[in-house]
C-alpha cells in the first residue's frame, strides 16, 4: 500500500480573517483561510487549496494584475511571494510589524504597503535586475496612527492612504513639482476605506462612523508635471540660452532667471476642495440602529459603492450623488471584507465571525456563492459508500454534507438542538445518520433533503456515539450519562433493545460488517461484544488497562482495534477475544505546550492519547489521531510506525510549539499568564483541570490544536481528518505511469490512421488492438490499468475513451477480479466515483439540452423529407421526359420502317 498522501484540500472552511480578493478575470475568489488560501472558482463550480503554510493567520493578500503572482501577509507581518501558476512560494520577506492592507499598482510594477503608521512602496518582483523580488522604492510619511488602507490611480502615478487618525493622504509614486502630501480631514473617527474616482485624482473618504466626504481636485490626472531634477535643468537652461540672442546682457539674463524662478515659485500646487458630506443614517433609515461601518469597495468603471456594517447590513451607491441601488442584510455580525470583481457585476462578501463567505449578484439579486462552515470545532465525519460525499458533524449543531470533488457544500440540516457527536453514512449511502447532545438521534434522506426520522430513548440521554449495521436497517448509539446503548429499527422508528451491562459513558461503537456482532468501548476499562439479533446479554466483555475512547472493525471483521487513555493501541481478536498486539502511541502523538501550561511539554504528554482509530481499505494499517497536532499511520502486522503527518504548523493555534518563546519568559513565567485590565486585579484566571474548550469569554483566547475524528475514503485513495482548522482532506498523487506502453491523451483513430500513412506498423498495431491489448494484461497490470483509468476520468476530457478501455478490461477480466474483490475493493469504489460523477455532470448536461436537442433533430428530419420529396418529384418529372423521348424515338423508327419497306 503506498503511503505518499499529500494535502489536497481544505473543507468546512471557506473564510477566516483578512481581505478578499478577485482574479484579473473576475471568475475566482481568492480567500485567506487561517494559514492557507483558498480559490473559489466560480465558473467551474469547484475550491482548491493552495499546498501552501504559513505561520500564522493570513491577514492581507493582493494579486499582481497579470494573475501570476499572489503576496500574502500574516499576523505577524512575514510575506510570502506566491507563484499561482506552480502554487509554490518563491520567496518570503518579513516586515517586523503587522501588516493593514498591501494593494499591487495597476500597471503591475509597485506594490505599496501600510504598515504602523508608515507606507512602504516596493518594485514589483520582476521589475528590477536584483535578485531579491522584495527591492525597496521608498518610505513615505506623514501618519500619526496607523495606516489602514490604500488605493491606486488608474494610470499608477499617485495613490493615497487612510489612517486611524481620521485623515486621508494623497502621495505620488513619482516625484512631481504640483503634487506634494495633500492631506484631507474633515472626518470624526478613524478611516475605513478611500478611493480615487475613475480617470482622476477625485477622492471618496469613508470613515468609521458612517461619514462619507467627497473631495475635488482642481487639477486633471494628466497635468501632473514630474520634477526635473538640478542637471536636467542646467541642461535645459543651456539648450534654452544657445538659441536665445547672444546680445543679451548679464543683468537682463538674470532678470529673466529671477521672474522665471518668481513665477515657479508662485505656481499653483494641486488642492482639494470638500463638495459634499453625506452620512449613512440616512440610508439606514431614522429607526435603524447604530451601526458602524466595517469595510467599504469602489467599481471605478460603473461608480458603484459599497459598504459593510456590522450589524451584518450593506448598501450599494451610485456615485458620485450618492443614491442608493440596493440593501441588504446577510447576518446579524459584521461583514469583515468586501470584494468586486472585474466586471462589477459580483461582490464578494466574507463573514470572520461565522465564517462565511457569499458572492452576490447584485443586478439580479440572486447568489453565486453561499458557503458557511461550522460556527464552533467539528467533531466527527463519515465517508459515502462510493467515496463521493463527505458528511460532518459540529458543536454547533448542524449536520453538513460536502461534495468531496469540489469542496462545496451542498445542504445543510439544522434541526438538532446541540453539538453532533457522531455521524454515519448508511451502506447506500441515501441516509445520514447523527447524534446529538440534545438527546436525539436522526435520519436524514439525501433525496429530498429531509429529517424522516427522529430516535428518543424512554429517558432522556446524551448520546455520544452512533453506529449503522451492514444493511442500515438497525441504528444503535451509546449514552454518555445512563451507560446504556440504545438499538432502533430504520424501518419503523421504534426502540427494539436497550443493551445494558457498562458501568462508564459510551464512548465509542462499531458494527462488524460480516457478522452481526456489535463492540462498544467505555470508560468503565472494557470493551464488549454484542450479538443484537440472537441474545440481550453481552457475548464478550474484554478488559482493559485504562479507559477505552474508541473502537473499530477491522474491514473483513476479523479484529478490533481499540484506543485507550494510557495512550496505547491494542489490536484484539473478535471470536476468541486475545489480544493480538500493542502500540504504544505516546511517544509518536508528539511534545506540545500551550502558552498556559507551567510544566513543561514532556511532562504534559502523559495526559494526551488518541481518541480516533480507522483502519485502512486493506486492514493492513490504522490511521490514529487525537491530543496532538500529528496524525499517525501504523502497520497493524509490525506494530511499528509508518509514517506521521503534521496537520499545520500554525502558530496562531495553542500547542503547536513543543518550547515556549524565551523572549515571553520571566523570571515568575510566561507573559501569557498575565493580562492587562484597568481595574486593580493583578494575573490572569487560570483555567480549571481538565478544561479543553478555554474560557470563552477572555479577550485573550487561542483555539488548542486537536484532531477530533479520522476516516479513510473507502476508494483508498485519500482520507479526511477534522481538526481545529477543518476538515482537511489527504490524497495520493495521481500521476501513474501505464507499464505496457505509453498510454497518453493523443492515442485517437485520428493518429492510428497518421501512423498507418507513415508505415509505423507496430505503434498503429499497439493504439488499435485494444481489445487485444487488454486481454493480454497480466494480473498485476490490472491494477495498475483500472487505477490509471480511474484517476484520469477524474479531469480528463477524453471521457469516451478511458471509457472504452474501462468496459475492455472489465469485460475481459471479470473472473479474475472477483477471486480478488478484497484487494481491489479501493480501487473499483474509485472508478465507481468517478464515473458517477462523470455521470452526474453529463445528465446534467443532457438533461438541460435535451429538448433542444429533440428539436435540432425534427427540424432535420423535416429538412431531410422536403428534400427527399423535391427530389423524388424531380425523379418523376425526369422519368417523364425519358418515357417521352423513348415514344417519339419509338414512332420515328416505325415510320423510318415503313418507308424503306414501301
Amino acid at each position: 500500500m503506498k503511503f505518499s498522501y499529500k494535502f489536497s484540500n481544505l473543507l468546512g472552511t471557506v473564510y477566516r480573517k483578512g481581505n478578499l480578493s478577485f482574479t484579473p478575470d473576475g471568475n475566482t475568489v481568492i480567500s485567506p483561510v487561517g494559514n492557507r488560501i483558498t480559490l473559489f472558482d466560480l465558473k467551474n463550480n469547484k475550491s482548491e487549496t493552495l499546498p501552501i503554510e504559513s505561520h500564522f493567520n493570513i491577514t492581507a493578500i493582493t494579486i499582481s494584475p497579470d494573475g501570476n503572482l499572489l503576496i500574502a501577509v500574516n499576523e505577524d507581518g512575514e510575506a510570502m511571494l506566491i507563484s499561482l501558476i506552480s502554487r509554490t512560494v518563491l520567496h518570503s520577506y518579513h516586515f517586523h510589524r503587522p501588516v493593514n492592507s498591501i494593494s499591487f499598482s495597476p500597471d503591475g510594477k509597485k506594490f505599496a504597503v501600510t504598515k504602523e503608521n508608515t507606507i512602504l512602496v516596493f518594485h514589483a518582483p520582476g521589475c528590477t535586475k536584483e535578485y531579491n523580488p522584495f527591492v525597496l522604492y521608498r518610505t513615505f510619511y506623514g501618519f500619526y496612527d496607523e495606516t489602514v488602507c490604500i488605493d491606486w490611480t488608474n494610470d499608477s502615478r499617485a495613490f493615497l492612504v487612510g489612517g486611524k487618525d481620521m485623515n486621508t493622504r494623497v502621495y505620488g509614486a513619482e516625484r512631481f513639482k504640483n503634487l506634494i502630501i495633500n492631506s484631507l480631514g474633515g472626518h470624526t473617527d478613524s478611516i475605513v476605506a478611500a478611493f480615487f474616482e475613475h480617470d482622476s485624482l477625485d477622492v471618496y473618504s469613508l470613515s468609521r462612523n458612517g461619514q462619507l466626504c467627497i473631495w475635488e481636485c482642481d487639477t486633471d490626472l494628466e497635468d501632473l508635471k514630474p520634477f526635473i531634477t538640478e542637471d536636467e535643468a542646467e541642461q535645459e537652461s543651456s539648450d534654452s540660452s544657445s538659441e536665445e540672442d547672444l546680445s543679451l546682457s548679464d543683468a537682463q539674463k538674470k532678470q529673466e532667471d529671477e521672474a522665471r524662478k518668481a513665477m515657479e515659485d508662485t505656481e499653483g500646487k494641486i488642492s482639494y476642495k470638500r463638495l459634499k458630506k453625506h452620512n449613512y443614517k440616512e440610508s439606514r433609515g431614522e429607526g435603524a440602529p447604530r451601526a458602524l461601518v466595517t469595510s467599504a469597495a469602489f467599481h471605478k468603471p460603473t461608480h458603484i459603492l459599497i459598504t459593510g456594517f456590522e450589524d451584518g447590513a450593506f448598501f450599494l451607491h451610485e456615485m458620485p450623488d450618492f443614491n442608493l441601488i440596493h440593501s441588504l442584510s446577510i447576518s446579524d455580525h459584521s461583514i469583515t471584507s468586501i470584494a468586486f470583481n472585474k466586471t462589477g457585476d459580483w461582490i464578494a462578501l466574507g463573514c470572520s465571525s461565522l465564517g462565511q463567505l457569499l458572492v452576490w449578484e447584485w443586478q439580479s439579486e440572486s447568489y453565486v456563492l453561499k458557503q458557511q462552515g461550522h460556527f464552533n470545532n467539528m467533531r466527527s465525519l463519515a465517508y459515502s459508500p462510493d467515496g463521493q460525499y463527505i458528511i460532518t458533524g459540529g458543536d454547533d449543531g448542524k449536520v453538513k454534507v460536502w461534495n468531496a470533488s469540489s469542496g462545496f457544500c451542498f445542504v445543510t440540516f439544522t434541526e438538532h438542538l446541540a453539538a453532533i457527536t457522531d455521524v454515519a453514512f448508511s451502506q447506500n449511502g441515501q441516509v445520514v445518520v447523527s447524534s446529538s447532545l440534545d438527546g436525539t438521534v436522526r435520519a436524514f434522506d439525501l433525496n429530498r433533503y429531509r429529517n424522516f426520522r427522529t430516535f428518543t430513548s424512554p429517558r432522556p440521554a446524551q448520546f455520544s456515539c452512533l453506529t449503522l449495521d451492514h444493511s442500515g436497517d438497525i441504528v444503535c448509539a451509546g449514552g454518555m450519562d445512563l451507560f446504556e446503548i440504545f438499538v432502533w429499527s430504520m424501518q419503523t422508528g421504534r426502540l427494539l433493545e436497550i443493551l445494558a451491562g457498562h458501568e462508564g459513558p459510551i464512548s465509542s461503537l462499531a458494527f462488524c460488517s460480516s457478522h452481526a456482532i456489535l463492540a462498544s468501548g467505555s470508560w468503565d476499562h472494557t470493551v464488549r461484544l454484542w450479538d443484537v439479533f440472537e441474545s440481550k446479554g453481552a457475548k464478550e466483555v474484554i478488559q482493559l488497562q485504562s479507559d477505552a475512547l474508541c473502537v473499530t472493525y477491522k474491514p473483513d471483521g476479523t479484529e478490533i482495534g481499540v484506543a485507550t487513555l494510557d495512550g496505547q493501541i491494542t489490536f484484539w481478536n473478535v471470536h476468541t477475544a486475545n489480544q493480538m498486539g500493542c502500540i504504544e502511541g505516546r511517544p509518536h502523538l508528539g511534545y506540545t505546550r500551550k502558552e498556559m501550561d507551567k510544566i513543561t511539554a514532556k511532562k504534559s504528554s502523559f495526559g494526551k492519547a488518541f481518541t480516533t482509530l480507522c483502519y485502512t481499505a486493506d486492514g493492513s494499517c490504522v490511521l490514529a489521531a487525537g491530543h496532538s497536532k500529528n496524525v499517525c499511520i501504523f502497520s497493524v502486522a509490525d506494530q511499528l510506525l509508518i509514517k506521521k503527518f503534521q496537520i499545520t504548523c500554525n502558530l496562531s493555534f495553542d500547542g503547536t510549539e513543543e518550547f515556549l518563546d524565551r523572549r515571553k519568559m520571566t523570571e515568575f513565567g510566561s507573559l501569557a499568564l498575565v493580562e492587562e485590565r484597568q481595574d486593580d486585579d493583578d494575573g490572569k484566571d487560570i483555567s480549571l483541570p481538565g478544561v479543553r474548550k478555554g474560557d470563552m469569554s477572555s479577550r485573550h483566547w487561542k483555539p488548542e490544536v486537536r484532531v477530533f475524528s479520522v476516516s479513510f475514503s473507502p476508494t483508498g485513495r485519500a482520507w479526511a481528518a477534522t481538526t481545529t482548522e477543518g476538515l482537511l482532506l489527504y490524497s495520493l498523487d495521481n500521476n501513474l505511469v501505464f507499464d505496457p506502453f505509453d498510454l497518453e491523451i493523443d492515442i485517437t483513430p485520428a493518429n492510428v490512421k497518421k501512423t498507418l500513412k507513415q508505415k509505423e506498423y507496430a505503434t498503429a498495431l499497439m493504439l488499435a488492438f485494444l481489445n487485444l491489448l487488454s486481454q493480454s494484461l497480466p494480473d498485476k497490470y490490472i491494477d495498475k490499468m483500472l487505477n490509471f483509468v480511474a484517476s484520469q476520468l477524474e479531469n480528463t476530457a477524453h471521457v469516451e475513451f478511458y471509457l472504452v478501455w474501462c468496459q475492455a478490461v472489465l469485460m475481459r477480466h471479470t473472473p479474475k477480479l472477483k477471486l480478488r474483490s478484497e484487494n481491489l475493493g479501493p480501487v473499483l469504489r474509485n472508478l465507481m466515483k468517478n464515473l458517477k460523477h462523470r455521470y452526474h455532470d453529463l445528465s446534467k448536461l443532457c438533461d438541460h439540452n435535451k429538448y433542444s436537442l429533440q428539436y435540432i433533430i425534427s427540424l432535420s428530419q423535416l429538412k431531410r423529407k422536403n428534400l427527399s420529396d423535391s427530389a423524388t418529384e424531380t425523379e418523376r418529372g425526369e422519368d417523364d421526359t425519358v418515357l417521352a423521348t423513348a415514344d417519339s424515338s419509338e414512332d420515328e423508327q416505325m415510320l423510318m420502317w415503313d418507308s424503306k419497306s414501301s
